[in-house]
């Protein structure tokens, strides 16, 4: 199937063409279609596999198809609420060029910012709107921000959206939807209150479900290095100097922990930035932006910050520190290895991580592959490396084989 079979608008066929679209991906090929003919859908997809424009391209055909657009002031018609900034403005972006051969408008609102800007924009009039549930919530209250006439609304990572708090705010701006409308809930995983919060919002409803059972992004090769605390920023430097000319996306728990990474590389000369919740919006736009023009090698994020970052040909992704959540490992490595490229994932395990990789390992299915020992490994290190090599007992010329691979293609890279 192409774009051209799903019998778009032209405007929205020139503008993917120009984007270099040809095929959809498999979100876009079962989704497009359900709503093109006017269907709610429930859409579970990880992250990196298309969901964007699965939404996005259905929506702005319906709007281009409506003939009774009035000439004076836009009015608000579709609606997008997502969990964060970087998201929000990732998927204006996207509405922005998908809809560029065509005089429909779309504007992003969100926290941590003055709302004036956002504000002269709505009263400007806008076709699409894109927020995050805080600021929406906010502007609505102040009665900036009317659903009288929305036709279609969207629910991006809903499950992150609980994660983070937002459930109370979501259900307020769910009671305030219009009945009569088109509702589209994705999200990556359906824990029990994401079911429920998508059987308020949706009515009779399609789903589609891509690969559920493949956790992990096919194209990321995964290794895990087993290293105590104190030694975790040795090895972070000692990795980041043998890949100076690559794109580094390193994950911390926290955002105290985050910014100690970014101090602790400066003492290693290594250039760096971090974004968390407590960054104004400027300094994490402004780190953003470095790291994708490549300006910064290395960024620091957190896993709330790290949402909607998409950066072409992302080398390696680093998790500094295990997460606690295993969903929370496939969001991460899923920064890299995107579209048709491939990439790295590198995770630190401390002893007290331990448990957390056994639950990463448990939902995707196998065994991230050890690294070995390295230069900064001590006593319990090698311990917990013999340990877990006795328990998991694998053919020894097949671990060998994996060990040797991974190294091999670590050298390849660096050359």
């Amino acid at each position: 199937m192409t774009f051209q079979d799903l019998k778009l608008e032209s405007p929205l066929l020139k503008a993917l063409e120009k984007q270099g679209y040809t095929q959809p991906t498999p979100i876009q090929e079962q989704a497009i279609p359900i709503l093109l003919a006017g269907h709610d859908l429930l859409g579970v997809a990880q992250t990196g596999t298309g969901k964007t424009a699965a939404f996005a391209i259905p929506i702005l055909n319906h709007l281009l198809k409506e003939k009774n657009t009035p000439q004076g002031k836009r009015i608000i018609k579709a609606l997008v609420v997502t969990p964060t900034r970087e998201l929000a403005i990732q998927i204006a972006d996207n509405f922005t060029a998908y809809g560029q051969y065509t005089q429909l408008r779309n504007t992003v609102i969100f926290g941590g910012v003055k709302q004036a800007q956002q504000v002269t924009r709505l009263k400007q009039g806008v076709d699409i709107l894109v927020a995050t549930p805080g600021r929406l919530l906010d502007l609505m209250n102040q009665g900036y921000i009317s659903f009288r006439d929305l036709k279609y609304v969207v629910l991006d990572e809903a499950d992150q959206m609980l994660d983070m708090g937002f459930i109370h705010d979501v259900k307020k701006i769910i009671a305030k939807l219009p009945p009569k409308r088109q509702s589209l809930f994705f999200s990556a995983t359906m824990p029990k209150t994401i079911v429920e919060l998508s059987q308020k919002m949706l009515g009779a409803f399609e789903r589609v479900t891509i690969k559920p059972e493949q956790a992990t992004a096919e194209k990321v090769e995964q290794g895990v290095y087993f290293v105590s605390k104190k030694n975790k920023p040795k090895l972070l430097a000692h990795l980041l100097e043998q890949r100076k000319n690559d794109s580094v996306l390193v994950f911390s728990r926290t955002k105290h922990g985050a910014n100690k990474i970014v101090k602790t590389l400066d003492q290693a000369h290594i250039k760096s930035a971090a974004i968390h919740g407590n960054k104004s919006q400027n300094m994490r736009q402004k780190a953003l932006g470095a790291f994708k023009d490549g300006s910064l090698k290395v960024l620091v994020a957190t896993d709330i910050a790290a949402r909607g970052i998409d950066v072409d040909e992302l080398a390696l992704v680093i998790n500094y520190d295990l997460p606690n959540v295993s969903e929370t490992y496939v969001h991460r490595i899923g920064r890299t290895g995107r579209a048709n490229a491939s990439g790295i994932a590198l995770s630190f395990c401390m002893g007290e991580e331990r448990p957390y990789l056994k639950d990463i390992e448990k939902l995707i299915k196998q065994q991230v592959p050890r690294m070995g020992e390295h230069p900064f490994m001590e006593g319990a290190d090698l311990v917990e490396e013999k340990a877990d090599s006795d328990t998991s007992k694998p053919r020894p010329n097949q671990r060998n084989r994996s060990r040797n691979n991974n190294r091999n293609n670590h050298r390849n890279r660096n050359k």
